[in-house]
């Protein structure tokens, strides 16, 4: 009954196998090799257009290089106050942009809104040059609050943005779980909506270790391979990241498993709300936040399930914890079996029957 991350998982049997398989045997090294090329040529069929892919093996690497490409060291990279960028990587896109300033936003659902980016953008810069320029907006998809943006909320976002004169990144972590949710094309929830780079996640969703950096415009892509160089991040056997990818990308297996952890989430809260406890936060891809009676909380912690209290400013307007309740996460993974969730769900009914 771990609940506490979907990077608890392990990789998924067929990505396992193709890593093995990969391993047999010499190629060319730094990512020349058949596996990567593959990589390149499905992402391209995927998103329906030309780009360019430098894949890394954290996320973490693949934000910062994002928006190292899109934000100078003297730019702001404006986010929501909570986003992964701006909270859980340890200043490592402040120190890939070389000193560039995030500006965090409170949005409620763990969104930002476009009039609060507008207003942002359209007051009074101040006395140039004594203030950083705002020169990207990066979104979360999913968000850190387990909500997803709609393709009407990037698109209008994006476009302030635009005609501001700053790059879009996307955070794309949870991209499988959100995509899978909105049941859209992985074009309409990208470049189509405005997005010029996307950190594409494969790790939380079946891969060992394995991200993307996609760029949609390759002129933005400029040295970007000698960044990931300078940066540390090109492995040696690029292959082993390749191997990775190409067997989550085939067959839409990476579709698959994000929407095994949907359904799984679908179950977990469901089962949560028929025994009375309050969701905290719209469940729209593989995150729970909910309010447990303390009780209860305890009950399943005794009894070994593995979870996050949780603290957080996303909440809806006029939700909070009440008098014995506390607020956690609960996260599932593309192997999350049905057999652990009822689990949790019989030790939890079993407290709320008490």
């Amino acid at each position: 009954m771990n609940f506490a991350s979907d990077n608890v998982a392990g990789a998924s049997p067929r990505v396992m196998e193709a890593l093995v398989a990969a391993n047999a045997g010499s190629q060319r090294a730094y990512g020349a090799d058949e596996h990567t090329a593959r990589v390149e040529a499905r992402l391209k069929e995927i998103f329906e257009r030309d780009l360019s892919v430098f894949l890394v093996a954290t996320g973490t690497a693949a934000n910062a290089l994002a928006l190292a490409t899109l934000c100078p060291p003297w730019g702001a990279v404006l986010c929501h106050a909570e986003a992964h960028v701006a909270e859980d990587e340890c200043g490592a896109p402040e120190f890939f942009t070389g000193g560039a300033k995030l500006v965090g936003f409170p949005g409620r659902l763990g969104k930002l809104t476009a009039e609060e980016i507008a207003a942002h953008l359209a007051a009074p810069t101040g006395r140039p040059p004594h203030q950083v320029i705002p020169s990207a907006l990066s979104l979360t998809q999913a968000s850190e609050a387990g909500t997803v943006y709609t393709l009407d909320e990037i698109a209008t976002l994006a476009d302030i943005a635009r005609r501001h004169g700053l790059g879009v990144h996307m955070d794309g972590a949870r991209f499988a779980n959100a995509l899978v949710r909105l049941g859209v094309s992985p074009a309409d929830m990208t470049w189509r909506a405005g997005v010029d780079v996307l950190s594409f996640g494969a790790t939380k969703n079946g891969c060992l270790a394995a991200e993307a950096v996609i760029v949609f415009d390759r002129d933005k892509a400029a040295h970007m391979a000698q960044r990931r160089k300078r940066g540390g991040h090109l492995l040696s056997k690029g292959r082993l990241l390749g191997a990775q990818l190409d067997a989550y990308l085939a067959d839409g297996h990476w579709l698959d498993l994000a929407a095994r952890a949907n359904a799984a989430a679908d179950r977990l809260a469901a089962g949560l709300a028929r025994l009375g406890c309050r969701i905290a936060l719209p469940v729209e891809a593989n995150e729970i936040f909910v309010f447990l009676p303390q009780a209860m909380d305890e009950e399943l912690r005794a009894a070994g399930a593995l979870y996050h209290p949780w603290v957080t400013s996303s909440l809806p307007e006029g939700v909070a914890a009440g008098e014995g309740e506390v607020l956690v996460r609960l996260v599932t993974a593309f192997d999350t079996a049905e057999a652990a969730v009822d689990r949790f769900l019989a030790i939890a009914g079993g407290q709320a029957a008490a």
